[in-house]
């Protein structure tokens, strides 16, 4: 059973997903709603909550800002549903801090299976202790105990997923890792989207002072996975 905060302003989907949630699903989860950003913020200020289904369309603030507010106070699992398909959308909801997310209309079916994988990571992150160990891969230094990172002695300001995903790929070096793993043991999900392993990679490249084009440490390997390694030695 999850503790699940509903923010969504139209009354008749409100009801639907707590009659949904709190009646239909195998596990009764215990659900408070609101209809906007502002009450949302206060709620997650009082109360403690496992997962948060966010709509985009609220009448006093946009979802996407009420995102970003609410990483400011709390690493609380985030799923965005949204009536907007664009790809371009997806990848800043992403970017600013979104767990995953659902295109309306969806099923109640659907909605469950995405929140059931936000929980197990999650609870899988907070389950199991970090090897204490520091990882240095030529020049990048990560700290799974203390999750930091550092690039050439700067710290490096990842978010929490981008941190995952590179103390996952550090742990392993040379060692090309599937996308099948990646979703597996860092997104805790046995299928989804490549695109949210590409977006990642992505903008850890960019922290990295790197490009797919000229990768340094982060290499891809078309078909097969991701690996990490360090730098090679220039030619000279």
């Amino acid at each position: 059973m999850a503790s699940v905060l509903v923010v969504e302003d139209d009354q008749f989907v409100r009801s639907a997903l707590i009659r949904h949630l709190t009646e239909l699903t195998t596990e009764s989860h215990t659900v408070r709603s609101v209809g906007t950003a502002l009450e949302a913020l206060r709620e997650v200020a009082h109360f403690r909550f496992d997962v948060v289904i966010l709509d985009l369309g609220l009448p006093d603030l946009d979802g996407s800002e009420a995102l970003k507010m609410l990483r400011g106070i709390t690493d609380v699992p985030v799923i965005i549903a949204t009536a907007r398909d664009d790809e371009a959308e997806i990848v800043r909801l992403l970017h600013a801090g979104a767990d995953d997310y659902l295109v309306k209309p969806f099923s109640v079916d659907h909605l469950s299976a995405r929140m059931a994988a936000v929980l197990r990571r999650a609870r899988g992150s907070a389950g199991e202790a970090p090897p204490s160990r520091v990882i240095r891969v030529g020049g990048l230094t990560v700290d799974p105990l203390r999750r930091q990172a550092e690039l050439d002695g700067a710290p490096l300001d990842l978010t929490r997923r981008e941190f995952d995903l590179l103390a996952f790929l550090a742990g392993r070096p040379g060692v090309v890792v599937p996308r099948k793993e990646l979703l597996a043991e860092v997104w805790q999900q046995s299928y989804g989207d490549d695109q949210t392993i590409d977006v990642h990679l992505s903008w850890l490249r960019r922290k990295l002072g790197e490009t797919a084009a000229r990768p340094r440490y982060l290499h891809t390997l078309r078909g097969v996975g991701v690996k990490l390694e360090p730098p090679r030695e220039p030619q000279p």
